[in-house]
């Protein structure tokens, strides 16, 4: 969170008002769809236990939004409140809020603590306020801010509930389209394409959920008027030294120009390719994580530790598969995730076997593994003690 901005409607020392709660009209289309999306969310995780009870694991929360004061997460905070104030809403609640201050500006505490407040009015419980420090590492501030935010939230879920709450986050389809053209401009594969992934873990293990990603920053102002919420607006989300802003407030508007650009629907297609990208991804992972196990060779004598695997039926794989099942052998010898660069050099001494002449290695992975052609197997190697 950074100095607070101009908000859309104002409000009494710029800190969010919100009028009488919960309203008594109806709810608007959006809010709809994101009390069904959040209410999916928390099913599919698992989150639901027929044995809450006092006393019990069930009167902790089972979820807890994280919460900026921004129009995205606040109307995620609704969709909450809403959720648990319906008939069913035992089934889910209760569910609080985490709000993290990155202090990376001033008066990001009273943003901080405006955002919590609203949370309370709204009934969310229990609600927690972070103060952390974003370490400085060079992978950029963005980088930065969002790695210290992670670790706060997973924190907060696990102080939350014996085994650790579940993590809602407010994405949207237009953080969607964003990720996905940045993923483009960096040529990314097609796991990078299918954009943020609904579910996923946070530090540590915890859970985290993304209901809002089939819903746009239009619709969740929506769900903030109707709640009668203002909110705030993070001055660096325009400031065009920083890349993601870049995109959101120059490129696909740029792009979406009728008259200079593609017109509109760029955010949609964008949108569209995530999920298409990540059916194709996740059958793709699949079928490498079929195949990994089958190739495994034994090499007897060698240290357990060092992965072989079948070199004529690893060449026989298509190279989508193949070049994940060599980068899945890399973790399993205890190196990292290895870049494109890395595993096309390692897939060389692969499909290079039988053309004479080709080199045999070693090829240097992240991690401390080193890849060789060695008779019918490629073995990956970790970087072993002496004697």
């Amino acid at each position: 969170m950074r100095d607070p901005g101009p908000t859309p409607a104002g409000g009494a020392g710029g800190l969010p008002a919100v009028g009488a709660w919960p309203p008594r009209t109806r709810w608007p289309e959006p809010l709809h769809r994101a009390v069904a999306a959040v209410r999916e969310a928390l099913a599919g995780d698992g989150s639901c236990r027929a044995d809450a009870g006092p006393g019990r694991a069930g009167n902790r929360p089972r979820g807890l939004v994280a919460l900026s004061g921004g129009a995205d997460s606040l109307a995620l905070a609704v969709a909450c409140a809403v959720l648990v104030g319906t008939r069913e809403g035992p089934r889910f609640g209760p569910i609080g809020a985490a709000v993290v201050d990155h202090g990376l500006q001033s008066g990001s505490d009273a943003v901080a603590a405006a955002a919590a407040d609203v949370a309370r009015i709204l009934g969310l419980t229990p609600v927690t306020v972070t103060r952390v420090e974003v370490a400085r590492t060079g992978d950029g501030p963005e980088a930065d801010a969002r790695r210290a935010r992670r670790e706060a939230l997973a924190a907060a879920a696990r102080d939350a509930r014996p085994g650790g709450a579940v993590v809602l986050t407010a994405h949207t389809a237009d953080d969607q389209a964003e990720q996905v053209l940045l993923g483009l401009a960096r040529g990314s594969g097609t796991r990078s394409l299918a954009g943020i992934p609904a579910r996923g873990t946070l530090p540590g293990g915890a859970a985290v959920v993304r209901p809002l990603l089939g819903l746009t920053r239009a619709d969740t102002e929506t769900i903030c008027r109707w709640a009668g919420l203002t909110w705030f607006e993070d001055p660096h989300n325009r400031d065009p030294a920083l890349l993601r802003s870049r995109v959101r407030t120059r490129v696909l508007p740029a792009l979406e120009d009728p008259d200079a650009g593609l017109g509109p629907g760029v955010r949609v297609g964008l949108v569209r390719t995530a999920a298409i990208a990540a059916e194709d991804a996740a059958a793709l992972d699949a079928w490498a994580g079929d195949e990994f196990p089958r190739l495994r060779v034994d090499a007897p004598g060698r240290d357990p530790r060092v992965v072989s695997l079948d070199l004529d039926a690893l060449a026989a794989l298509p190279a989508a598969v193949r070049h994940r099942v060599i980068a899945r052998a890399a973790r399993a010898a205890g190196g990292q995730a290895p870049p494109r660069e890395r595993i096309l050099a390692v897939d060389a001494l692969v499909t290079g076997a039988r053309a004479g002449g080709t080199s045999a290695g070693p090829v240097e992975l992240p991690g401390g593994v080193a890849a060789h052609r060695a008779c019918a197997r490629l073995d990956l190697i970790p970087c072993l003690p002496g004697p």
